[in-house]
């Protein structure tokens, strides 16, 4: 199905940046280090920048190498010990080890609620897990933080589509092409969905 096509790459984004990160946290237990809140820390963020950037670029691979920049800003909490539990749930989940993953990625949305790549990650991590229903629960979470996060926009539209609510779907998918608007895949995806729909009501 398309949506894992997009989910798989976006998650070996997230987790690649995460690991990269993580390696510059110095390693203590999670109660070790203090957790400044995401919002405080992202008020006048360089990803600003780079989601302007992403919206106006038209070129497929230039568009592709600003959502990477962009991923990577992300995965970065702005701690150390968030990074941290955020590579452990990397490495826990590249192990199939999915129950210890998504217990480090309860710790990071406990202890810093407004960084919205750890309700993303744990958005992915249950879909992988077969719930679409805390998927969906927690792209929510993602998306009252940050409306642009491409990726949970993608993981949206995917489950609609499973779900048979294709309207919803195109919707969630024009509002990531809003966003990544160089996107071929996402722009086939709402060729198809607008031609289904048309189709199903002649």
């Amino acid at each position: 199905m398309r949506y894992f096509r997009f989910s798989t790459l976006i998650l070996a984004a997230s987790l690649t940046a995460s690991s990269a990160l993580a390696q510059t946290a110095t390693p203590k237990p999670p109660a070790a280090a203090p957790v400044t809140p995401a919002v405080a820390q992202k008020t006048g963020r360089p990803v600003d920048t780079l989601f302007d950037a992403l919206k106006r670029e038209r070129n497929p691979d230039k568009a592709r190498g600003i959502a990477s920049q962009i991923i990577a800003d992300l995965n970065d909490s702005g701690s150390a010990t968030v990074n941290l539990l955020m590579q452990w749930s990397a490495t826990a989940i590249k192990e199939k080890r999915n129950a210890a993953a998504l217990d480090f990625l309860d710790q990071v949305t406990v202890l810093d609620p407004a960084f919205a790549e750890g309700w993303n990650r744990r958005a992915t991590l249950h879909y992988t897990m077969g719930n679409p229903r805390k998927s969906m629960a927690d792209i929510a979470e993602v998306l009252k933080r940050e409306p642009r996060h491409f990726g949970a926009l993608a993981g949206m539209a995917g489950i609609l589509t499973e779900a048979g609510k294709d309207e919803l779907a195109l919707k969630a998918w024009q509002d990531y092409l809003a966003v990544y608007p160089a996107d071929r895949d996402a722009q086939e995806a709402v060729t198809k969905l607008s031609e289904k729909l048309a189709g199903n009501r002649t």
